[in-house]
């Protein structure tokens, strides 16, 4: 699909199906309750109304307004209900960003040691270009990604702004892809630069290859209303796009002069479930939203269920009329503890026949009831979404007292087995898009990198070991001779470097008074152990040398 034809219907039919649901899971990642309201009841819109699909919006219209967001007021003499929100969804994707990109991914050349010094040129720019920049751009990714079943990453550059080329990201929402045989082939990107009155002005950004298979990207400015793109206009028309326009070439277009796309697909999970039988969205990924709306919902309706009890609860005095002070003609009566009185008209009697007294109601807040019933709801969403509790710092049926290194790891195994298959999915995307950024660099900034070398990538562990477990772990293998020092100096610490592990090596070899040079033999609990073997198969050899003596050679040294 190239650049649009004027008065083309947007957005494109072929992604229609899918914005509705990204509208709804952005919904709750957003926290807007707004939208909420909208998107369950039926009154907000991602596609034009028309005759062909005013049957389809209606019995979605209908199916949503079985949600509890999709309630409408019908006894205006009420006043509104307080929905309260439970900001779950946003927590999810949060967690899920956190478990792959609390710390930085560990980019590196794989080369020898001996070949690290004549690729020091390499190693620096791919430091720079991997550095804190990188890293947000992709937590950030990862958090929208969650929240919508993916996102792209963009290699992009702007020699004003920064002198190498640097990370971006695209949520799925605002973009219109084409693959093939499930591989990305072309993405079309755009916004709402504009809008004045029923005018909308649109940017197009479309990522594809030439005929040699050098990236490309094409730029079109549109002016058009919000369900259709309308015609082309000069780049010039619009304050973001002005600058574009001494960039491009004849055709519109700008060249990374390097082979391949400049943006790469990364889905948050596979398979995608939703639209798996259709042709464009089975090759997108699934959202950690995906089938919990109703969870979501009914969590929502069981906290605003609660603070309505706790509103009730409120304690309240029934008063005769005739205990009330008057306030003059036309100001009305009060009571002097106004904040806890209701007043009721009762015929004036006596204390004994109990129709002056004053009565006291307050009813009962269910707190026990509601907390199960919350309870019950937040274990079936995280469970659903594939994380542990103890992610999220619940318990989890913990009944009390300290949990021991073990008992944490098997309640995080859950989180840890999500966030396996996520890494799985990302770590392949992250070499490409690497290898990307070094290609651009070495042709658009003249760097001088060596773009042939071998790279590798790897993600720091979310769901830590605590520092007691990998000790014992250590020491049983040091006991066992099932280790080397080196292996066991990985285990506690798998996020320093060759150097310093080697250093640490070195340092332990020195106050153990570890010889550097023979092999390192060492016994239970670690303590080094005498040479015995060697001592004894000398003496052996002592023993049979002097009892073979030949006679005839004792007589020649005579």
């Amino acid at each position: 699909m190239p650049i649009p034809e004027n008065n083309t219907a947007w957005p494109p039919k072929q992604i229609r199906p899918m914005l509705d649901k990204w509208e709804e899971w952005s919904s709750w990642y957003t926290n807007d309750l707004d939208r909420l309201a909208e998107v369950y009841s039926g009154e907000h819109r991602t596609t034009p109304p028309t005759a062909a699909n005013q049957g389809i919006i209606r019995t979605a219209a209908k199916a949503a307004r079985r949600f509890f967001w999709g309630e409408k007021r019908t006894d205006l003499t009420r006043p509104p209900e307080r929905k309260l929100h439970v900001p779950v969804a946003a927590d999810l994707c949060q967690a899920s960003s956190d478990l792959l990109f609390s710390e930085p991914p560990e980019v590196s050349l794989d080369v020898e040691d001996e070949q690290k010094e004549t690729l020091q040129t390499t190693s620096d720019r791919l430091a720079e270009i991997t550095g804190p920049d990188f890293h947000k751009a992709l937590a950030q990714g990862a958090e929208v990604a969650a929240a919508l079943g993916g996102c792209y990453l963009r290699v992009t550059w702007d020699s004003e702004i920064l002198d190498r080329p640097f990370l971006t990201v695209v949520d799925y929402d605002n973009a219109v892809p084409e693959f093939r045989w499930g591989r990305l082939t072309a993405v079309t990107f755009w916004q709402v630069v504009r809008v004045e009155g029923q005018q909308y002005w649109r940017h197009l950004e479309r990522h594809t290859t030439d005929d040699q298979g050098i990236g490309i990207i094409e730029h079109g400015l549109f002016q058009g209303t919000e369900w259709n793109l309308g015609h082309a206009v000069p780049l010039t028309e619009a304050d973001e796009t002005a600058e574009l326009a001494d960039l491009v070439d004849e055709n519109s277009a700008i060249s990374t002069r390097s082979e391949g796309l400049d943006v790469f697909h990364w889905e948050n999970l596979t398979p995608q479930r939703t639209w798996r039988s259709h042709h464009l969205g089975r090759n997108l990924g699934r959202s950690d939203l995906d089938g919990l709306e109703p969870l979501l919902d009914a969590l929502d309706e069981a906290y605003t269920s609660l603070m309505r009890d706790v509103r009730l609860g409120k304690a309240m005095l029934v008063v005769p009329e005739s205990m009330l002070t008057n306030n003059a003609p036309g100001r009305g009566a009060t009571f002097d503890h106004s904040e806890i009185y209701s007043p009721v008209n009762v015929a004036p009697g006596t204390v004994a026949d109990n129709r002056m007294n004053v009565e006291q109601v307050q009813f009962s807040i269910r707190i026990e009831e509601h907390e199960q019933t919350i309870a019950a709801l937040w274990q079936a969403i995280i469970r659903s979404a594939g994380y542990s509790a103890q992610t999220f710092g619940d318990a989890d049926g913990n009944t009390g007292g300290a949990q021991t290194a073990t008992e944490v790891a098997a309640r995080e195994r859950r989180s840890g087995l999500t966030q396996s298959r996520k890494a799985r999915t990302v770590l392949p995307v992250l070499e490409q898009v690497v290898r990307k950024l070094l290609d651009m660099d070495a042709v658009i900034f003249n760097s001088g990198v060596d773009t042939t070398v071998p790279l590798t990538v790897s993600l720091q562990d979310g769901v830590k070991e605590d520092m007691q477990t990998l000790a014992n772990t250590a020491q049983m293998l040091s006991a066992a001779l099932a280790a080397s020092i080196e292996t066991r100096v990985r285990l506690v610490h798998p996020d320093w470097s060759n150097e310093e592990v080697d250093r640490e090596v070195e340092r332990i070899k020195e106050e153990n008074n570890i010889s550097l040079e023979e092999p390192e033999q060492t016994g239970r609990g670690g303590f080094n152990l005498p040479n015995i073997f060697e001592s004894a198969t000398n003496e052996e050899d002592d023993q049979v040398d002097s009892s073979e003596t030949d006679p005839e050679d004792e007589d020649a040294a005579e």
